[in-house]
């Protein structure tokens, strides 16, 4: 069973029901969540005669649309994202039942912009089956507390309880147990002249110890932790599509929460060095911030901890071994890894999109956009707009510029980027300097189906 959803704004000026026929057999599922659409038929690239818009004109002949989950546009999606950014950087898909924003400038304005709403986990219910609504409200319910489903100043008043334990100078104490797992993790998995896979070897399971740590998860509780994450991944990213699936997803979710709301209160009662207790030290759990949302909030921070800077390792190493120049400049001058990790994110950065709906009508680059409109900003796209990035096309270390989106801008800003860069910074940096015989295997790169994420199943490399 799909559990995805159509857009229920249709934009028209004509009666609902006309539109409903004109669009039923075309239109794709859309998830309210991440955007991911489904097409039931072939996709068509201009809207249905019977809605009209006040928008762009159609699209030029030397331009053709594309489905952005299209397994070619997927494995290698920059050269059409450079086109549509230069065919219309806020062009309005039919195909996609979205306005796809590309250009940088365009894209600031929407993150900076209270009419674009970050709020969107309410439609989602909508498609949950009978059976499982009971399991299901409470599911997202959960997600209802995690702050980058929230909008100011809910999201403010989220977000502030873990400000200072998300900074730089906090994260930095983290920093020598950091480099000992990775260098551990590495002796063990990554024996040089040995063939293996970055991915298994150490992207994946690198963050999720240094995070389970830093979060307070026993070790032994850790193959259960981390399977509920998984899986409530498959729910926020859209990989769920049977009923049986999606029952799995929201149940572990449930479990995560259940998990973690006991692990709260065992640091009440005995506090450690961890995550968890220096949040209730701050006496704000409770007062500005429920118990209830704090819980809510963790289950969020444990599903990021990973799969983010899990995708940065291996694209900021792939990308440094399909360049050998700018490899041989990072060992040449170690100071450059960071900038490496900074340059990864803009270039072949491991978010492509994030998802927001209008919550009124308003002016983009002189398209009216209406209420409830959804709005996907691609990152991926804006990260390479020349208007902003001279030769946005060139992995250079040395371009010296954090100015991407890599991480969002502003009030969504990532709270976890210091995290990523810590943890993907110490492999990059032990990679580079201690495998001098690291390259890549002649095998064909597969990337998971996602719009959101740009993620390797796997990276063969020999050490």
């Amino acid at each position: 069973m799909t559990v995805l959803t159509t857009n229920t704004n249709t934009n028209t000026n004509t009666n609902a029901s006309t539109t409903a026929t004109a669009t039923a057999d075309m239109s794709p599922l859309v998830c309210p969540i991440t955007g991911r659409t489904t097409p039931q038929t072939a996709p068509q690239s201009t809207p249905p005669a019977a809605v009209t818009r006040t928008g762009p004109p159609a699209p030029a002949a030397a331009f053709t649309e594309r489905y952005l989950l299209d397994p070619a546009v997927n494995a290698d999606p920059y050269g059409y994202l450079n086109s549509l950014r230069d065919h219309d950087p806020v062009y309005w898909s039919a195909m996609h039942r979205a306005w796809l924003v590309t250009g940088h400038a365009q894209l600031m304005h929407c993150l900076r912009a209270p009419a674009v709403s970050a709020e969107r986990v309410r439609p989602l219910m909508d498609a949950v089956p009978e059976g499982a609504r009971e399991d299901a409200e409470r599911a997202f319910g959960i997600l209802s507390r995690w702050m980058v489903f929230n909008d100011a100043p809910q999201h403010r008043r989220l977000r502030q309880v873990f400000q200072e334990q998300f900074a730089a100078r906090s994260i930095g104490r983290y920093r020598a147990f950091v480099e000992r797992a990775t260098r551990a993790m590495l002796t063990r998995r990554a024996v040089p002249g040995r063939i293996g896979d970055l991915v298994a070897d150490i992207a994946r399971p690198l963050p999720a110890l240094v995070f389970a740590r830093w979060l307070g998860v026993p070790q032994a509780h850790g193959p259960s932790f981390w399977y509920w994450n998984a899986r409530v991944g498959d729910l926020v990213l859209g990989a769920a599509q049977e009923e049986r699936e999606y029952r799995t997803s929201l149940q572990s979710l449930v479990n995560l929460d259940d998990y973690l709301a006991d692990l709260v209160k065992q640091r009440r009662a005995d506090p450690k060095d961890d995550l968890i207790s220096a949040v209730l030290a701050g006496g704000q759990i409770g007062k500005s911030v429920s118990e209830e949302e704090f819980v809510g909030m963790l289950t969020q921070m444990a599903f990021a901890g990973g799969e983010t800077t899990s995708n940065l390792i291996v694209n900021a190493v792939l990308a440094l071994l399909e360049h050998p120049e700018q490899l041989a400049a990072v060992r040449e001058d170690p100071a450059l890894v960071s900038m490496a990790v900074e340059e990864a994110m803009r270039f072949d950065g491991p978010s492509k999109m994030s998802v927001r709906t209008a919550a009124r009508d308003f002016d983009l680059d002189g398209r009216s956009v209406r209420a409830e409109d959804r709005l996907f900003l691609v990152t991926a796209a804006a990260n390479r707009d020349p208007a902003r990035f001279p030769d946005p096309d060139q992995f250079n270390v040395r371009r010296g510029s954090a100015s991407h989106l890599g991480f969002g801008f502003g009030a969504h800003f990532c709270i976890g980027a210091a995290f990523a860069r810590l943890v993907a910074g110490a492999v990059v940096d032990v990679l580079v300097r201690e495998y001098p015989g690291l390259e890549l295997l002649d095998q064909q790169h597969t990337w998971q189906p996602s719009l959101l994420n740009r993620a390797l199943t796997a990276l063969p490399v020999r050490y």
